[in-house]
């Protein structure tokens, strides 16, 4: 009898195994199957892509579409101009001429040893000193000035017509800078 009662949980899981295993999963077979017996969808070949041809831009030397046309028949020139007035080509370029005028701004003033020096903001954050005889902007601007809250400059630029003419500009301290 004994070997009669180890045997009852042993037979029982037989038997619930066995039930479990029926053909509960027919229909899944089933769906397999219709799904298998389709016929196989036609998927679209990849499309071509045309290479990239890399573009040089080469206009960054003329005049900027943002500002407004300039009329040389209708204007009259400011300031002197004449064969005695062009750029020396000759001299050392300064830092700041490699900005643009736009983009350099006055931030205040300093006076050391008698001098009276401007502090000017170029157009990537830093800051420099500058004073009268100095050279900024892309337009060959000599200062000829500087005062408490404003900086005289003479740029020489071209006529369009072959010469050049002298034209005076002033960077001002803002007032947000104050």
């Amino acid at each position: 009898m004994r070997i009669s009662i180890k045997l009852i949980p042993v037979t029982l899981l037989l038997v619930l195994v066995g039930a479990c295993s029926g053909g509960k999963d027919d229909d899944l077979r089933s769906y397999i199957r219709e799904v298998k017996a389709k016929p196989a969808g036609v998927i679209e070949p990849l499309p071509t892509f045309n290479t990239y041809e890399s573009f040089t831009y080469s206009a960054a030397v003329l005049r900027s579409p943002f500002d407004p046309p300039v009329d040389i028949a209708m204007r009259r020139p400011q300031g002197r101009s004449g064969a005695d007035v062009k750029p020396d080509f000759n001299r050392k370029k300064e830092f700041l001429e490699g900005f643009d005028l736009t983009a350099i701004t006055m931030v205040g003033t300093l006076e050391k040893g008698g001098t009276l020096w401007a502090l000017v903001r170029d157009g990537v954050g830093g800051i420099h000193w500058v004073t009268q005889g100095n050279y900024i902007g892309k337009n060959h601007g000599r200062i000829i000035a500087t005062k408490e809250n404003q900086i005289e400059l003479l740029e020489i630029v071209s006529d369009g017509l072959g010469a050049w003419l002298e034209r005076p500009r002033i960077l001002s301290l803002s007032e947000k800078d104050l």
